[in-house]
C-alpha cells in the first residue's frame, strides 16, 4: 500500500517508551495507573510458544477498510463477513434496517426530569448519555455514521441552545439527521430548517419581519448559514468540485448581501409550534422540541423576495415562500459537489479527485431513476467508487481519523457495553479530553473547516486540505494518548470485552496481528509491529492481569501510532 500522505506528531517509538507502557497498565480508575514492572526475557509470554498468525487476505484487508469508513470499523466476525459477502451487500443490508430506538424516548424512559439538570439552560439533563448510549449500542450501524457526518455539515451545537430542555431539541435534532440521513436531501433540508434546535441556533425561531417605527429588520444569520454552509458554499463549483473562475481567474462567488437580504425575508414568522402537549412535564418537553416550527402569517414578511436568480411576488404566504426558497438552494448547480465533496471527507478521504467528487454529485443529481438527492443512491456511490475502494494508484488519499469516530471505533470492535446501565462517559470535547463530542462543536462551522490546511507544512503549495488538523495540537496529541489509557483498560463505566484477545494476548505477534486488521484495517508498516510486539514482550502473561495489561498496552499503541491514525 502507498505511503499516506500526511504524517500526525505522535511516534510511535516515543509510544513504545517505558513511560507509554506505563500509562496504559490495568487500574480501576480513570486516570494511567501503573503496569507492572518489565520482566526480563523469559519471565513474560517469551515462555509460551509462538503461535503463527493467520495472515489476512486481501478481501479482508478491503472489507476492515470498508467497516471502517462506513461504521464504527468492524469486529473480527464482521470482517470475515464482509470479505466474503462484499461491501455492497453489507451496505445495502444496512440502509433497509429500521431506524433504532431514538434518544427522546429513552431520555423520558430513564426519567431526567430534575429541573436543575433538565430544565436548566446549564444542564444537559441526560442528553450525554443518551448520546453515548446512540452511539455505542445502535444496530443501524451506516445510519449513525451518516448521521454523525450529516452533523457536521448541518451544525447544531449543545453548546450554543439558551433555551430550557436543550436536551429534547438535541436529541429531536439528531433524530431528524437519522430519519432523513436515508431519504431525500430536499426533505432533510426542509426538516433541518424547521426544527426547533436549528430555529434557536441561528437565530430562525421568532425571527420576524421588517418594522418602520423600530427600525428592525429581519435577522439574517439562517439565510446566511444555508446558503454558505449547507447548500451551496461562498464560490461557483463545477460539477467536479473545483472552482469556476471569471475572466481575469479570480473564484465567482455565489451570492452577494442582496440576496441574504432576500432570504431572510423567507424566514420570518417562523416561531415555536402551538399544540396540547401530552400530560407530564418530560412528555411535554419533549414533545414541544418535537414539533417542527409553524408559522404566524403577520409575522411573515410581505415584501417581494429576491435571490440566487429568483423572485417571489409581493404578498406570497410564508409557506409557499419557503418551498421556492429551498427547492431553489436544492436545484443549484452548486448543492451537489458542494454537499457530496464534503460527505466524501467524512466517511473516505480528505482529497478525493475531482473525477469522484464529479461521479457522486451526478448520482445526487440523478439516482438513474430521474430522482434528485436520493441519499442512499448518495452514500452508495461514495462508499463503492473505485476510488474508496481501491489502495494502490493513487496520489493522494485518507485522512485523519476524528477523536470521537476513534474512541467508538474502540468500543464497537471491543463491544463496549456501559457497567451501570447510564452511558456516564460524561463530555469528551475539553482539550484535556477528546477535543470532540458529538454535537457540541463550538461554532456552526463544526470543529474544523473543510478546506482547512495545516500552517507551515507542504500541503498548501499541493493544493490539499487536512481539514481534522485543525483540531491536532500538541495539547490534544498528548490527551488524547492519555484519555484512550484510561479507556480501553475498562475504567471509565464503559468496559469492553477483551475475551478473544485473552486467548490470543499470551503471543504479541497473533495479537499485534489481529488489533492490526480490526483497528488498523492493516495499516501497521512492519517496523511498527515489530516495535509495538517488543514492547509487549517486556509484559508478563502469567497471570490475568498481565494478559489484560498486554492487552490494554496492545490496543493503546496501535491506536496511537502514525498508521492507525491515518485512515486509508
Amino acid at each position: 500500500m502507498d505511503e499516506p500522505i500526511f504524517k500526525t506528531e505522535v511516534g510511535l517509538a516515543a509510544l513504545a517508551s517505558s513511560a507509554m507502557l506505563t500509562a496504559c497498565g490495568g487500574g480501576g480508575s480513570s486516570a494511567p495507573t501503573a503496569a507492572p514492572d518489565p520482566v526480563s526475557p523469559g519471565t513474560g509470554s517469551n515462555t509460551t510458544p509462538p503461535v503463527t498468525p493467520p495472515l489476512y487476505t486481501a478481501a479482508q484487508i478491503d472489507a476492515a477498510r470498508f467497516l471502517r469508513q462506513a461504521s464504527w470499523g468492524g469486529t473480527a466476525a464482521e470482517i470475515k463477513d464482509v470479505a466474503a459477502l462484499g461491501p455492497a451487500t453489507w451496505l445495502n443490508g444496512q440502509l433497509n434496517q429500521v431506524m433504532s430506538n431514538n434518544m427522546t424516548r429513552w431520555l423520558i424512559a430513564k426519567g431526567f426530569n430534575d429541573s436543575t439538570n433538565s430544565s436548566n439552560v446549564n444542564g444537559d439533563g441526560g442528553w450525554v448519555q443518551a448520546m453515548w448510549w446512540k452511539l455505542f449500542s445502535a444496530p443501524d450501524l451506516f445510519r449513525q455514521r451518516a448521521t454523525l457526518a450529516l452533523s457536521e455539515l448541518f451544525v447544531v451545537s449543545h453548546v450554543g441552545l439558551p433555551i430550557s430542555w436543550r436536551n429534547f431539541a438535541i436529541a429531536n435534532y439528531w433524530e431528524i439527521l437519522e430519519t432523513h440521513a436515508l431519504g431525500n436531501f430536499r426533505n432533510l433540508l426542509e426538516a433541518v430548517t424547521l426544527s426547533s434546535a436549528m430555529g434557536t441556533y441561528l437565530n430562525m425561531k421568532g425571527n420576524q419581519k421588517y418594522d418602520a417605527k423600530t427600525g428592525r429588520s429581519p435577522d439574517e444569520n439562517y439565510a446566511r448559514e444555508v446558503m454558505q454552509l449547507f447548500t451551496i458554499g461562498l464560490y461557483q463549483l463545477n460539477l467536479d468540485g473545483t472552482l469556476k473562475l471569471d475572466a481575469s481567474g479570480k473564484p465567482i462567488e455565489t451570492y452577494d448581501n442582496t440576496d441574504i437580504q432576500g432570504l431572510a425575508r423567507v424566514f420570518t414568522g417562523w416561531n415555536t409550534a402551538t399544540g396540547t402537549d401530552p400530560a407530564g412535564e418530560l412528555a411535554a418537553a419533549a414533545y414541544r422540541h418535537g414539533l417542527p416550527m409553524a408559522l404566524t402569517a403577520s409575522l411573515h414578511s410581505p415584501e417581494e423576495k429576491k435571490f440566487l436568480g429568483v423572485t417571489i411576488p409581493a404578498g406570497t404566504l410564508g409557506v409557499p415562500s419557503l418551498k421556492v426558497a429551498l427547492d431553489t438552494l436544492f436545484q443549484h448547480p452548486n448543492t451537489a459537489p458542494f454537499v457530496c465533496k464534503q460527505l466524501i471527507q467524512r466517511l473516505v478521504t480528505s482529497n478525493p479527485s475531482p473525477a469522484y467528487v464529479a461521479r457522486v454529485a451526478q448520482v445526487f443529481i440523478d439516482n438513474g431513476k430521474g430522482v434528485r438527492g436520493d441519499m442512499k443512491a448518495v452514500w452508495i456511490a461514495i462508499l463503492l467508487d473505485t476510488e474508496a475502494r481501491q489502495t494502490t494508484g493513487l496520489t493522494t488519499y485518507g485522512k485523519l481519523s476524528e477523536p470521537m469516530v476513534r474512541l467508538l471505533q474502540w468500543g464497537h470492535t471491543f463491544q463496549a457495553t456501559s457497567t451501570d446501565g447510564a452511558w456516564t462517559l460524561g463530555y469528551t470535547d475539553a482539550d484535556t479530553a477528546l477535543g470532540q463530542m458529538p454535537m457540541r462543536s463550538p461554532t456552526v462551522f463544526n470543529y474544523f473547516r473543510p478546506g482547512y490546511v495545516p500552517p507551515n507544512t507542504p500541503l498548501a503549495t499541493q493544493n490539499l486540505v487536512a481539514p481534522e488538523f485543525q483540531i491536532l495540537t500538541e495539547p490534544t496529541v498528548v490527551s488524547y494518548v492519555n484519555y484512550m489509557a484510561g479507556t480501553v483498560n475498562n475504567a471509565r463505566n464503559i468496559k469492553a470485552d477483551y475475551t478473544y484477545e485473552k486467548t490470543i494476548a499470551a503471543d504479541a505477534t497473533a495479537l499485534v496481528n489481529h488489533l492490526n486488521l480490526c483497528l488498523a484495517s492493516g495499516a501497521l508498516s512492519t517496523a511498527n509491529q515489530g516495535l509495538i510486539v517488543s514492547a509487549l514482550n517486556t509484559i508478563a502473561t502469567t497471570t490475568d492481569a498481565g494478559l489484560l495489561n498486554r492487552i490494554y498496552a496492545a490496543i493503546l499503541l496501535v491506536m496511537s501510532s502514525t498508521d492507525y491514525l491515518i485512515q486509508r
